[in-house]
């Protein structure tokens, strides 16, 4: 998440250079506050600024703004030719119009296949790629990078738990290095208070104080874990982006990391947006879900609603890969197989960008709307939102795929 100097015993690694990512969008209408030290190793986060003058919808919070609002915001890579004239051919659309809000103290789990755009939008939102265009408002107010100071104590209240605990960790880091990074380069505390911040977060991911010793390599997958979400606690964030957290773990310890995050939650009233493909996991832990396919949010809504009661075709073949623990239930669903990949991002399909692979529009006899006309979200009921030309019809012919749905994670 951020860069720090070597501890005093190891050399310093050279600097990856370039500017802070900026974001897009509405203006910063003041300047944030520094960090004020409140206690070894702490810091009292800026106070809220005014919220923007928005409509909020109406299943975030009673009555209360978004703690993070997302609006429209597009993430394009540009594909390049040639070695001394480099040209721009082509842009990939890894995330293309996304609008996701997130309370405080909630958790929105986001889903879909691999490529979809989720891992681009939780690393664009914590300020780790520049956006094309879009807003990202964090308690009413666009982060500025030119607010300076202003803009780091912002950014430390968005932090990332990685996919990889391994390729996460410095190899050549002990963990309590890597724990203290960012205590270091926000200049908090000194060397004595930053090693007592750091006992703490390990006691507090359930890890003994002698773990701050050890390397990467010393600690087993779960430990590793433990240690960079112990990291992205160390400045007291109020929102984490967990990217696939949980995926490269047994199932056992995949248990405990879990209830780990369900627990710190309760504690620490942290948000969360929940990167993952196992959609049993999701629902268990999440309060709301938004669908993701080729850079878009094709469904959102609570868990319970989207899971009971899916409107949009790809929710409905995503739901029907779900096992469920009853063999009648699970003899009585129908899977279905979606044919072929997803189109090439670069160049995504006009209309619905479902439409190539969707299995409503061939039992529907392939009407031309979904092939030309870009669906916009319909509200299906209260939070409840899906971007299909037909959501009125999925229900009864999708009612052998989804029935079954009430099973939670396995343990």
């Amino acid at each position: 998440m951020t860069e720090a100097p070597r501890p005093a015993s190891e050399p310093s690694p050279p600097s990856a250079g370039g500017p802070a990512p900026q974001y897009t969008g509405e203006p910063a209408s003041q300047s944030a506050s520094e960090p004020t030290p409140q206690s070894p190793g702490e810091w009292a986060p800026p106070p809220a600024a005014e919220p923007a003058p928005a409509a909020e919808p109406a299943h975030l919070s009673e009555g209360g703004p978004a703690l993070l609002d997302v609006r429209d915001l597009r993430v394009h890579f540009p594909i390049t030719r040639g070695t001394v004239f480099r040209r721009t051919v082509g842009h990939v659309h890894a995330v293309d119009g996304v609008s996701l809000q997130l309370a405080a103290a909630e958790t929105v789990g986001l889903v879909g296949e691999s490529g979809s755009g989720k891992t681009t939008l939780g690393r664009t939102i914590v300020g780790l790629i520049p956006p094309t265009s879009g807003t990202i408002l964090f308690r009413g107010r666009a982060p500025d990078a030119r607010a300076g100071a202003g803009y780091r104590a912002e950014r430390s209240q968005l932090q990332m738990v990685f996919q990889d605990p391994t390729a996460s960790l410095d190899p050549k880091w002990r963990a309590g290095a890597s724990i203290a990074e960012p205590l270091r380069v926000n200049q908090i505390g000194t060397r004595a208070e930053r090693r007592e911040r750091v006992r703490d977060l390990l006691e507090l991911v359930g890890l003994s104080p002698k773990h701050a010793r050890r390397y990467p390599h010393e600690l087993s997958g779960g430990q590793r874990q433990r240690v960079g979400l112990a990291r992205a606690l160390a400045l007291n964030p109020a929102v984490i982006v967990a990217d696939e957290a949980v995926s490269a773990l047994d199932v056992s310890i995949r248990a405990q990391i879990i209830n780990l995050l369900q627990q710190l939650q309760d504690e620490l009233k942290l948000s969360y947006l929940f990167i993952a493909h196992d959609l049993a996991v999701v629902r268990h832990l999440s309060d709301r879900v938004a669908v993701m396919y080729l850079g878009q949010i094709v469904e959102q809504g609570r868990a319970a609603d989207l899971y009971s009661d899916p409107r949009h075709p790809y929710t409905v073949s995503l739901l029907s890969a779900v096992p469920v623990p009853d063999p009648a239930a699970e003899a009585q669903r129908e899977r279905i197989i979606l044919p072929g990949d997803p189109p090439n991002p670069a160049s995504p399909p006009p209309g619905c960008r479902f439409h190539t692979r969707c299995w409503l529009r061939e039992q529907l006899g392939g009407p031309e709307r979904c092939a030309v006309a870009e669906p916009a979200p319909r509200l299906v009921s209260a939070g409840h939102t899906a971007a299909c030309h037909f959501t009125d019809e999925v229900p009864g012919r999708a009612a052998g795929s989804v029935a079954g749905q009430t099973a939670g994670p396995a343990s």
